[in-house]
């Protein structure tokens, strides 16, 4: 609990607005962001005594007398303001981490993260906990601050957390009695400026464990291996290829050598996603949930909005919404999905990735639409495979223009393998924007 201290909050999003509203009571708060806020949210902040200031540079607002900061996952630790911060010996955390002072010490909590996966199998693993009968709450990266509802959970509940490098950077204290590692692959090394970086941040999930605590590695993904070597915790494997923990034989999936469901049972398609049906298996059978909780809910459930999220149908053309591609390998196993003819748009922010690994996947791309900061450097990537490509401003151009060539029994599929931030605050605009485009088409 944090009582009678200053608190400065960098970045307002949902998470500052969470950070703030829960320490309003016994604590004096600033918040700082650089542009125009909700006017309805900076009201109840003003009716909480929090004051707000809308500033270019808050690290001029920043002084020695401040205890704690606060800062939004997005922000880089490069920052000026939290460089300053941390010369001046002030605590440096994010919402989670503050949360996590609140929460009750008997809630069983399961962290997810991993390069691609974490959203799928967070709500697996939460669906699966309810359908069981079990209490459980979800939160997170994948929407809702963990301060919105800490308070509400009680002891012996269950909380389900979609973790983000982003967030562990600034995680210290918090402590999973579940973590689950999907995969690691090479992104967001602009955020964190190596690949080494990045790993040691993933890791962090792995924090405070001691060997009463569960790891639930992906035994095939070389990476998360090498994470595993040297952690605390108790450690338990899935694979697709190998005999483990959980496994995928002759396309059933095994708990511990039990038939638990058939992949021709799974509602998501592709080996993606019988990965993420593992994970999710492994960490909710430590807690004893039944098989046939576990088939209900991989009977029924369809997939996470803008992921490989099919929209419509129209003129014999099916629409596909990939928002939440943000990197190559995301794109790569929506491009697996699909055995018809694609029409792919790609772009978004450079991060200066190369697009050289998507090579093996565009076998079935017909024509390329790229827009937004990368847009020249896809087209010179297509140039030299021998894709058709054409260059655009906006995602809506891109967009129009699939349309215009897409013949019946084609896919016009957004998946961008690149981070919206150029042209959207968030991946689900970009995904909105694309969906609302889609279902504006009349029908010939």
């Amino acid at each position: 609990m944090y009582n009678n201290k200053k608190v400065f909050i960098l970045g307002m999003a949902r998470s500052g607005f969470e950070a703030a509203k829960i320490l309003a009571s016994n604590n004096s708060i600033l918040i700082t962001d650089m542009k125009d806020q909700n006017e309805e949210q900076l009201n109840i902040l003003k009716e909480l005594n929090v004051k707000f200031v809308k500033s270019d540079n808050p690290t001029n607002l920043l002084d020695s007398s401040y205890d704690v900061l606060i800062k939004n996952p997005g922000i880089k630790y490069t920052h000026p303001t939290v460089v300053k911060a941390k010369e001046l010996g002030i605590e440096v955390i994010n919402e989670v981490e503050l949360a996590y002072n609140y929460l009750n010490k008997d809630v069983k909590i399961i962290g997810v993260t991993g390069s691609n996966g974490k959203t799928t199998t967070v709500t697996l693993i939460y669906n699966m906990l309810l359908e069981d009968g079990k209490k459980a709450w979800l939160g997170g990266n994948i929407g809702t601050p963990l301060c919105n509802f800490v308070k509400d959970i009680k002891e012996d509940e269950y909380l389900v957390m979609e973790i983000s490098d982003h967030q562990l950077c600034d995680m210290y204290n918090f402590k999973t009695n579940v973590s689950v590692l999907t995969n690691i692959f090479d992104v967001h090394t602009d955020f964190h400026d190596s690949h080494k970086r990045y790993i040691e941040m993933k890791k962090k999930i792995f924090n405070n464990h001691t060997k009463e605590d569960i790891a639930i590695i992906n035994y095939d993904n070389k990476e998360a291996l090498e994470i595993a070597k040297d952690i605390k915790s108790n450690v338990l494997y899935f694979s697709k290829d190998n005999k483990q923990n959980v496994y995928l034989k002759d396309n059933t999936i095994y708990y511990r050598d039990e038939k638990v469901i058939e992949c021709k049972d799974i509602k998501l398609k592709g080996i993606h996603n019988y990965e993420n049906a593992m994970a999710a298996i492994s960490a909710v059978k430590v807690y004893g949930v039944s098989n046939e909780a576990i088939c209900r809910v991989l009977s029924s459930f369809g997939g996470v909005e803008h992921r490989i999220e099919y929209v419509n149908t129209i003129n014999g053309i099916s629409y596909y919404n990939d928002s939440k591609a943000t990197n190559c390998e995301s794109t790569r196993i929506a491009l697996s999905s699909f055995t018809e003819p694609v029409l792919l748009i790609l772009g978004g922010l450079d991060r200066g990735h190369s697009f050289e690994e998507l090579t093996d996947k565009m076998n079935n791309v017909k024509y390329v639409a790229c827009y937004g900061e990368t847009k020249m450097r896809i087209k010179e990537y297509c140039d030299t495979i021998g894709k058709s490509c054409d260059v655009f401003n906006t995602l809506n151009e891109a967009t129009r223009s699939c349309i215009s060539k897409a013949n019946k029994g084609d896919v016009v599929l957004l998946s961008p393998a690149c981070a919206s931030w150029d042209q959207y605050e968030k991946f689900e605009d970009r995904g909105n924007e694309f969906k609302e485009i889609v279902n504006s088409i009349k029908e010939a």
